[in-house]
């Protein structure tokens, strides 16, 4: 009973060591790129970014400290018909469009 404690216990802290290096994969963007290369990319890819900044430093010249997603961005979209008998209806759908994302400078 003691050995498949220890086991449940390793492989309890392995799983939170490996979801926790994962994340920082986003958090810490690599490459010199100023903040506002890095916003710029993040929106080019359709997504909303809100930026907190530690210092006053232009975004031209600040660090990127860290990247971290938030809620989807949900709108209605019109499709073509999907359902039904008459295939030339337009159906208004809610969809996902992209992601919030919170940028850290300084």
């Amino acid at each position: 009973m003691k050995k498949f404690a220890v086991t449940t216990t390793v492989a309890a802290g392995l799983s939170a060591a490996v979801l926790g290096l994962a994340a920082p994969a986003l958090a810490a963007p690599s490459g010199t790129d100023s903040a506002a290369d890095t916003i710029s990319r993040i929106e080019a890819d359709g997504n909303r970014v809100i930026v907190n900044r530690q210092t006053s430093t232009p975004l031209s010249e600040a660090e990127v400290v860290a990247v971290r997603p938030g809620p989807a961005i949900r709108e209605w979209v019109s499709v073509p018909g999907r359902q039904g008998d008459n295939r030339n209806k337009i159906d208004t759908v809610l969809q996902e469009v992209g992601t919030v994302f919170f940028v850290d400078v300084r």
